[in-house]
């Protein structure tokens, strides 16, 4: 369905970080919360893979991803699970939660008449996942794009007191929507700036778990700004 995201290798890579950096991490019933939920494919995958005792709620604006993700959540069984709000996280009461997580948002553009305008992720790509790293929560799984501005994220989460805990990072070929025209003539200019990097058809896709600071986290923010900008 044209109307809904589609990108199996990103929505896999997206899985596997949930699963390293998330829910095999959670040792009792942990809540977590989910903006974007699209199609609810990588955290169904994820759960029917792992033992997982917490509660998932998933936030999506858009109500065909949303109506397809409930009817394959009662499929396999997973609605105590696995609860998706047809709404926006932003205007929720925002609940409390151990981890927020997200796939967000993350193409630039000069505005959001593109392929999908739900992709828009601000001029530079990063105001989304940079509003998700200003909600305050303890530990935040976001996937974040090397020409979506990098390194301003790095620097709002550590101004917002988090470190980089862990970290993956995949190679990921320009594909359906980062290929509009449009966009792709406006990562660019990006790149002219220092603010999108890439090499020929490839960009860099990591999924990132920031921690709030403290004694016991080594911060691989140096490290991951490395990765991000070597292309």
């Amino acid at each position: 369905m044209k109307d809904i995201f589609f990108c199996p290798e990103e929505s896999n890579f997206y899985s596997n970080c949930l699963e390293n950096f998330v829910i095999r991490n959670c040792k009792k019933s942990e809540l977590v919360v989910e903006f974007g939920s699209g199609d609810g494919s990588p955290v169904i995958n994820s759960l029917l893979r792992n033992k997982f005792d917490g509660v998932i709620h998933g936030f999506e604006l858009n109500s065909s991803a949303w109506k397809v993700a409930n009817s394959t959540i009662d499929e396999y069984d997973l609605t105590n699970k696995y609860i998706i709000h047809n709404s926006c996280l932003f205007n929720s009461s925002q609940p409390d939660a151990d981890y927020l997580v997200a796939n967000p948002p993350y193409l630039p553009a000069p505005d959001n008449d593109i392929y999908m305008p739900l992709l828009f992720g601000g001029v530079d790509g990063a105001t989304i996942t940079n509003e998700l790293l200003s909600l305050d929560y303890e530990n935040v799984l976001v996937l974040i794009s090397s020409f979506s501005n990098p390194i301003s994220t790095l620097n709002l989460a550590k101004q917002n007191g988090y470190c980089v805990s862990n970290f993956m990072v995949l190679p990921l070929q320009f594909g359906y929507y980062s290929s509009d025209p449009k966009v792709k003539k406006h990562i660019e200019k990006l790149r002219r700036n220092q603010m999108a990097f890439y090499s020929g058809d490839y960009y860099f896709l990591a999924g990132v778990l920031f921690k709030k600071c403290q004694d016991s986290v080594i911060d691989l923010s140096n490290q991951l700004a490395q990765v991000m900008t070597n292309l």
